[in-house]
């Protein structure tokens, strides 16, 4: 059964219910009355995207709900239900992950007739975290469309989750990763969040890393029931936690990713939120007479340079973020002040090259931060040498 076909109405599952197990009994008023047909022989019953009829906001979720719980109790059908949400009857659950490299290799190779992935669609796969749907849609366009390696590899640089789809079977939602997507977005249970819940999406889209569970609250000031919000995405297998972050497939992140950074409300305070944690990451550093004492002290987790630890663990996240509004809004003094304060940070912290060096090696001269981030830069390139030189002694 297409759940995503049925009109969300007890009616109409009762009705495609009778019709695929062969009942023949025209607008069943219950189970009751496909009982002697449900119990006559052995029957593996499909539900295919459940979530569409079992959503909470759904009509007659409910009643659909019993139904479907009492069939699992018959001893002769045997039920299999795919659904992006967990709110299913009690039956044993097994969350499907990523395909492993061989796996992925092999599907897409079986797809392009090919012997074997050349190291261009390797670095395609990786980029595609090993996603079943988007390895499957990503080795069919390249086949229908004739591209080599090379091609495709262009044509997802330019349009990435945009070549996601397969033309030639416009109507089904699993030959388009926007459509399987948006069944979710347009979810009762999505919608009921409120006009917030996109944009939060879009935010933990941006970063690399996710968001970070702890700092909810402080990431997004302005949202009322953000863990709320954050848990139903969860539900609906729009993110999923990796440690403390909240965070999504890279497919999803592509495709959701906000389409101008600039014009995002709730990123823009994010962006501001961190911003804010820079300036107090470099005004309690100064503290220090020394690296070692301030990383020894940051470690023992002293009271007053906790709240400046987090850098660490969102490196890449700060990085991505400055990177990013660097080239959006080359002219916010507020942006070349932040990116002074991450490499500040990376002096202090931890030492390692970073991808803004050439940012600011391009600067006009007459941008204010040019001359002391450039020396923040000399700095960092001597420590970094002797920091890669201490790990590597270790």
């Amino acid at each position: 059964m297409r759940c995503d076909k049925l009109q969300d109405s007890y009616a109409h599952f009762l009705n495609r219910l009778s019709q695929v197990v062969g009942a023949g009994v025209e607008n069943p008023l219950d189970l009751t009355s496909l009982q002697s047909y449900l119990s006559s022989k052995p029957i593996f019953l499909v539900l295919d995207n459940a979530e569409t009829i079992l959503d909470p906001g759904v009509n007659d979720a409910e009643a659909i709900y019993r139904a479907i719980d009492e069939l699992t109790k018959f001893t002769n059908i045997y039920t299999l239900i795919t659904s992006r949400v967990s709110t299913i009857p009690p039956v044993r659950q097994k969350e499907l992950p990523s395909l492993s490299h061989d796996a992925a290799s092999e599907i897409f190779c079986s797809i392009r007739g090919i012997q074997m992935a050349s190291a261009v669609i390797e670095r395609l796969l990786r980029m595609l975290e090993f996603h079943a749907l988007s390895i499957v849609l990503l080795a069919t366009v390249a086949l229908q469309n004739r591209w080599d390696d090379e091609r495709l590899a262009r044509e997802w640089e330019m349009r990435r989750t945009g070549i996601l789809v397969n033309k030639h079977s416009k109507d089904d939602p699993t030959n388009s990763l926007a459509t399987t997507i948006d069944l979710s977005l347009n979810s009762p249970m999505f919608v009921a969040l409120g006009s917030d819940a996109r944009q939060v999406l879009e935010v933990v889209a941006f970063f690399p890393q996710g968001v970070d569970e702890e700092k909810l609250e402080w990431i997004f000031p302005t949202v009322t029931r953000i863990r709320d919000i954050v848990d139903t995405f969860s539900i609906l297998s729009l993110t999923h936690r990796a440690g403390n972050f909240v965070t999504m497939l890279a497919p999803l992140r592509d495709h959701l990713f906000p389409n101008d950074p600039c014009s995002s409300p709730l990123l823009l305070t994010a962006k501001a939120q961190y911003f804010t944690r820079l300036d107090i990451l470099s005004a309690t550093a100064h503290y220090f007479t020394s690296q070692d004492l301030m990383i020894e002290s940051l470690r023992e987790c002293e009271p007053r340079f906790s709240r400046i630890w987090w850098v660490v663990l969102e490196d890449t996240n700060v990085e991505y973020l400055l990177n990013v509004f660097t080239s959006l809004d080359a002219e916010s003094e507020d942006v070349w002040r932040a990116c002074h304060r991450y490499i500040f940070y990376l002096v202090h912290l931890i030492p390692h090259a970073t991808s803004l060096d050439l940012k600011i090696f391009f600067l006009p001269d007459s941008n204010p931060w040019k001359a002391d981030c450039l020396k923040l830069l000399h700095r960092l390139g001597m420590r970094s040498r002797d920091y890669l030189g201490t790990l590597e002694f270790h």
